[in-house]
């Protein structure tokens, strides 16, 4: 007995490997193109639910496709009702995985024909490089995911006679609750509904337990996978606290739903599994109520999403409520964020710059109070996201999220920059005390109000451009002017120095203005970075 108990562990941890290596291998196989594809074709939640089940069929893990889910949202790509349509739709994905153990595992026997695979795919992790990496990687994954069946099944075995459906809870209410508080377990300790689901099924293969009995133990399980997406809002931003508290829910819905149709489907299905076909039942079971549940659940996604955002109110600082507390765990998902902070502080500077420029009065020093608290949330939010940006692995240099970190970061030297500037109050006040800069203020401040508000990026960026070359040249013209008036006895040292440093305060401040448009787009375009020399070139040319 005690031979066969450790071989059906060992199993269970084979088949833990196994997934694990192959969700990441897949993942690596998909790269940027199947996050693109969720953004893409998630416009309802309907193609949500359906794009949501395709991706967690792909690449194998709905906590994935999940957290995904949950930085669209925090970056702005996918409402949240559409990622309620997404995380309902990876509820059923996830159910593949079922029917891969039971036809692939247990209709055609492939662990040992799948061991080689394990082989395979270390030499190709080994020795390839890129996609051939993680095509290895899923190959190893693969082979190791049928061998820990095999290993289950073996021991399980040795366990037939000494454990039988009698030694479980019985057929009743009470006892199909306790089963199902079992799963929930099972899911808790391995961390993996797939591996519960396929111990049920081998557990049911060998005689250990009953059609039932398994059946309320996938329920279970079902359930026990939300204990990872609660886990995960702890700490989180308000998009990950709800879309885990929408797990939850749903789930335990779906569950509820489950058990009470559990009898009824078992007496329908006795003939299926009298026959031997039992497995195959239920993973049928597993996927059907699983369906069943976003069948009726998705025409109430909109009043269901203003329930969960009743319940989860908005906390924190608004600029930086996308970040939340937390560690990133899944560093994509915390690039979607940086990037919907970083944008979303851009905005509000150039609001905020704004109504400064509107405000500036020749005899005003101080900025107004509500500037002042404006310019505050600012500084804490930019030192927020730096913080929140350290602890993100950025990857390889040439990668897409290594692009986006340095554009971001490229954006909060600028904003940083221009913090400093919005403060120098003196030369604020300055921009009011001749006729020309009092033009280039408004002018400044026209397209700083424009920016903030404007969809147009790319013709925002030209604009910007557009402007900082016009306060470039209008610098060394009103130099030039106001240097042969004070030389000439037309204007006092007193009152041209003060001028002197607005113009060339206009001119840094258009310049912050392009630069930080400018790298927004790369941002959200992904591109490579302009190269070092170029853009210390462009810096000295400003200077």
């Amino acid at each position: 007995m005690t031979s066969g108990l450790l071989q059906s562990l060992g199993g269970i941890g084979l088949f833990l490997v196994g997934m694990t290596l192959l969700t990441e291998g897949l993942r690596g196989l998909a790269g940027q193109s199947l996050r693109a594809a969720l953004a893409r074709f998630t416009r309802t939640p309907f193609s949500g639910a359906v794009a949501g089940a395709l991706t967690t069929a792909v690449i194998q893990s709905s906590s994935a496709t999940t957290v995904t889910a949950v930085g669209f949202v925090g970056a702005g790509l996918m409402t949240f009702p559409q990622a309620l349509g997404v995380i309902f739709g990876a509820n059923v994905g996830t159910t593949i995985t079922g029917w891969l153990v039971a036809i692939l595992g247990f209709r055609l026997q492939l662990g040992q024909v799948a061991m080689p695979l394990v082989l395979l795919g270390a030499l190709c992790r080994l020795f390839g490089d890129g996609r051939l990496t993680g095509l290895g990687t899923a190959l190893a994954g693969f082979g190791l995911l049928f061998f820990g069946i095999d290993a289950m099944q073996a021991g399980m075995a040795g366990l037939e006679g000494l454990v039988a459906p009698e030694d479980f809870p019985d057929d009743s209410l009470s006892g199909r609750l306790e089963l199902v508080l079992a799963g929930v377990l099972i899911t808790l300790v391995t961390q993996s509904s797939s591996a519960g689901v396929a111990t049920a099924l081998v557990a049911l293969g060998s005689g250990t337990i009953s059609f039932p009995q398994a059946a309320a133990m996938v329920i279970g399980m079902d359930i026990g996978t939300t204990f990872t997406a609660a886990l995960a809002t702890i700490g989180g931003s308000t998009a990950t606290r709800r879309t885990g508290l929408s797990h939850v829910i749903y789930n335990l819905l779906t569950g509820a739903m489950a058990f009470l149709l559990l009898g009824s489907y078992a007496a329908l299905m006795a003939p299926v599994t009298e026959a031997g076909d039992c497995q195959i039942a239920l993973v049928v079971f597993h996927s059907g109520f699983n369906l069943l549940g976003v069948m009726l659940v998705l025409p109430f996604t909109g009043p269901f999403a203003r329930l969960v955002t009743m319940l989860v109110r908005e906390r924190g600082p608004h600029l930086t409520r996308h970040l939340g507390s937390a560690i990133p765990r899944d560093p994509d998902a915390a690039t979607d964020a940086v990037a919907a902070t970083v944008e979303e502080l851009a905005r509000a500077e150039f609001a905020a710059l704004a109504r400064l420029l509107g405000h500036a009065e020749p005899r005003r020093a101080e900025p107004r109070r509500a500037d002042r608290t404006d310019l505050r949330a600012i500084s804490e939010a930019l030192a927020a996201t730096r913080s929140f940006i350290d602890q993100i692995t950025p990857g390889a240099p040439d990668s897409p999220r290594a692009h986006r970190i340095a554009a971001a970061l490229h954006m909060l030297d600028h904003l940083g920059r221009l913090y400093f500037r919005c403060r120098q109050t003196q030369r604020l006040a300055a921009l009011g005390s001749d006729h020309r800069l009092r033009r280039l203020r408004a002018l400044l401040r026209g397209l700083a109000g424009e920016a903030a508000v404007t969809a147009d990026a790319a013709r925002s960026e030209a604009r910007l451009n557009r402007l900082r070359r016009i306060l470039r040249a209008q610098r060394r013209v009103y130099r030039e002017r106001t240097i042969l008036m004070a030389s000439s006895g037309r204007l006092t040292d007193a009152a041209a120095l003060p001028r002197l440093d607005a113009v060339r305060w206009l001119h840094r401040v258009g310049y912050h203005l392009w630069r930080i448009q400018h790298h927004m787009n790369r941002m959200r375009g992904a591109a490579a970075p302009a190269s070092p020399r170029r853009e210390a070139a462009v810096e000295v040319l400003e200077d």
